[in-house]
């Protein structure tokens, strides 16, 4: 029995991502795909005094509308710098960012990656890390991949022997589910629906915001507020 889960890597992404992760033998970050603007792989929410804030990684888009995800790069190095600062700005007087400042404070002053993509996984290797995570990370430029978007999700469970593909929500849209019946792969759908609220700073109180937000407020107790621990 092999699960397994595919996405594209996201920048410093919310808990349910992460939930996803733990809960598969092996999650393939799916970067050979068209890079898509205003999404998730280049930006996050933090909390905020004044609300919710965006933390935007530049990347160079313009005359690249067809670049794949993996061949995305950062415009402006700057941004390393005025995203840690917003971090230690709302973050400084939670109960742990003391505890974990000089890992992520070395992540973003000491950056010199170029690539969006493999930022992406220098976060999210540091988080599972931290949250004690250990399913293996591979990258769909590993794989062989054909057809349209479930034929190429499909590809690449039958290449690494899955028996069940853990899916979120969204992919509903597109995702036509015989395809995987045809292979004897199970298709389980993620429910991000529930969680339990943590203590954190600046209410009223908001689920979709980085995952740094719980690391930062609940430090070794994040997991607890998590659904596949």
């Amino acid at each position: 029995m092999k699960k397994i889960a595919i996405l594209q890597s996201n920048y410093i992404p919310w808990k349910g991502y992460f939930d996803l992760i733990n809960m598969v033998d092996e999650f393939v970050l799916y970067d050979t795909e068209q890079y898509t603007r205003r999404d998730w792989r280049n930006r996050n929410k933090i909390k905020t005094m004044h609300g919710v804030l965006w933390l935007t990684i530049p990347v160079a888009v313009k005359g690249k509308f067809d670049q794949k995800i993996n061949e995305t790069k950062i415009s402006d190095n700057k941004w390393c710098k005025k995203h840690w600062t917003s971090l230690n700005n709302n973050y400084a007087k939670t109960k742990y960012f003391n505890h974990y400042q000089n890992i992520f404070e070395s992540l973003y002053t000491e950056n010199s990656e170029i690539y969006l993509s493999k930022i992406n996984h220098q976060f999210i290797k540091t988080v599972n890390k931290i949250l004690g995570i250990k399913t293996k990370i591979t990258w769909s430029a590993d794989y062989e991949t054909k057809g349209e978007k479930t034929e190429k999700l499909l590809s690449i469970c039958k290449q690494v022997g899955a028996t069940e593909y853990i899916t979120g929500p969204a992919a509903k849209k597109y995702f036509d589910e015989k395809l995987f019946e045809q292979e004897n792969i199970k298709v389980t759908w993620m429910d991000y629906s529930n969680y339990s609220e943590y203590n954190q700073l600046f209410p009223p109180f908001e689920h979709g915001v980085s995952i740094l937000d719980l690391i930062f407020n609940e430090g070794e107790n994040a997991t607890k507020f998590m659904k596949s621990f």
